[in-house]
């Protein structure tokens, strides 16, 4: 899994605050299997979607579909089969690297590649991002 959007920016340095995770996800069967058996237990169910809404979070689920956007008891998950200027899993996992962050080693964007999603998918609060994140990959570059 590649962490991208807020959470990737977060991990880079940003002091901007997100509500969810978005997370690129490999779609092959076994990795989709590890997904349901990591997530199951905490109750997805897709954010917005009136209660008792009937969904079934399993392999067949994630199969059928690409994009989740999903409440969990864990928080808000994204689950992205792929990315507007980035791509599936393996398009975008060469421009990752594994970051310590949240307690966790987890495989992030690279900040010029967070940049360059976040210009392409052109929404506003993805242009007031990368103000701070081009200063942060410019400190790094000194």
């Amino acid at each position: 899994m590649i962490v991208v959007g807020g959470a990737a920016a977060t991990a880079h340095g940003a002091a901007r605050l997100t509500q969810d995770i978005d997370i690129v996800y490999e779609r092959s069967p076994d990795n989709l299997q590890r997904l349901v058996s990591a997530l199951g237990s905490h109750h997805p169910y897709p954010r917005g979607a009136p209660p008792g809404l009937p969904f079934a979070f399993d392999a067949q689920t994630l199969r059928n579909g690409g994009n989740f956007t999903l409440q969990t008891d864990l928080g808000a998950i994204d689950l992205l089969a792929d990315i507007t200027g980035g791509g599936n899993y393996h398009d975008l996992l060469p421009s990752t690297l594994v970051l310590n962050a949240f307690g966790r080693t987890v495989r992030c964007l690279t900040l010029p590649k967070l940049i360059e999603v976040k210009r392409a998918a052109g929404r506003p609060k993805d242009f007031e991002a990368i103000a701070e994140l081009e200063v942060i990959l410019e400190e790094s570059q000194r």
